[in-house]
């Protein structure tokens, strides 16, 4: 495994500070902002217990999102990376008008999926400047979702 997945398994281990492995993520990455949402099974609704970087009036429109509705849902829905280079100048067809309120411009987002293929929630890293994650960075992110995936 990449470096860029060191450290999460301690992090991991017992009760998880959310917070924590964001912000490992965060750092493993050189990302700014980022968010992990669990799926409520009752619901159906991506649920944030993590972020870093998103402003308070953004709050309540990231806490409960449906799959296919901004980076989150899409890549929920699409059980797959979901990525945007520039979020201020291009929304890419996924990304809610509200989202340039975080100052975000590359922006990141893969799912957490379960061995059977079930989406269990969404990991999201985001700079603050034009950016192109490499193959390789969306391949370490979905390695890193593959480790969060049996404590979500």
């Amino acid at each position: 495994m990449s470096s860029r997945t060191d450290g999460f398994q301690e992090l991991l281990a017992g009760s998880p500070d959310w917070t924590a492995v964001l912000d490992r993520a965060l750092s493993a990455f050189a990302c700014v902002t980022g968010t992990i949402h669990r799926t409520d099974p009752a619901t159906g609704l991506l649920r944030l217990i993590a972020q870093r970087g998103i402003p308070p009036a953004l709050l309540a429109k990231v806490d409960a999102i449906p799959f296919g509705k901004g980076i989150a849902g899409c890549a929920a829905e699409r059980k797959d990376a979901v990525q945007l280079c520039n979020l201020q100048q291009d929304l890419g067809g996924v990304a809610k008008p509200d989202a340039r309120q975080t100052n975000v411009q590359g922006a990141l987002a893969v799912p957490v999926l379960s061995p059977d293929g079930k989406v269990l929630g969404v990991l999201g890293v985001g700079k603050m400047h034009p950016y192109d994650f490499s193959e390789e960075e969306i391949a370490d992110l979905r390695s890193v979702a593959a480790l969060l995936a049996p404590r979500l």
